[in-house]
């Protein structure tokens, strides 16, 4: 697979998208950011096969999607596994937290990306 190198507007997209990040996605980036997460490297709105991701450890090849109502139909369900599908075929893992599992549990959201991140370090 090539590289793609992102178009000036792909990175003004991304760039707004982390401008108006979600309540949510800043709560779960205090953890993830500055490689506190056992010093890995997460990214904000990473594009990767055309799709922004919410987050995306690419040394890891891991990546974290927040999911909020919006996500609840048919339809959302299903582009959601198509996103997931076509990221999993390009060697991608793809977890996705509820936005309320971040609200609420937000130690048990960091604990299961910590050990998705083990379990690829002890492949």
């Amino acid at each position: 697979m090539t590289k793609h190198y992102a178009s000036d507007e792909e990175i003004d997209r991304a760039r707004s998208l982390r401008r108006n990040s979600t309540e949510v996605e800043k709560r779960l980036w205090q953890h993830l950011r500055a490689n506190q997460l056992d010093g890995h490297k997460f990214r904000r709105q990473h594009m990767v096969e055309g799709y922004y991701l919410d987050f995306a450890c690419e040394a890891e090849k891991l990546v974290v999607e927040l999911d909020g109502g919006q996500h609840n139909d048919e339809a959302a369900k299903a582009r959601d596994a198509v996103r997931s599908a076509r990221l999993e075929e390009s060697g991608w893992r793809v977890l996705r937290f509820w936005n309320n599992e971040v609200i609420d549990n937000i130690e048990g959201v960091v604990l299961t990306i910590r050990d998705a991140l083990t379990r690829t370090l002890s492949k």
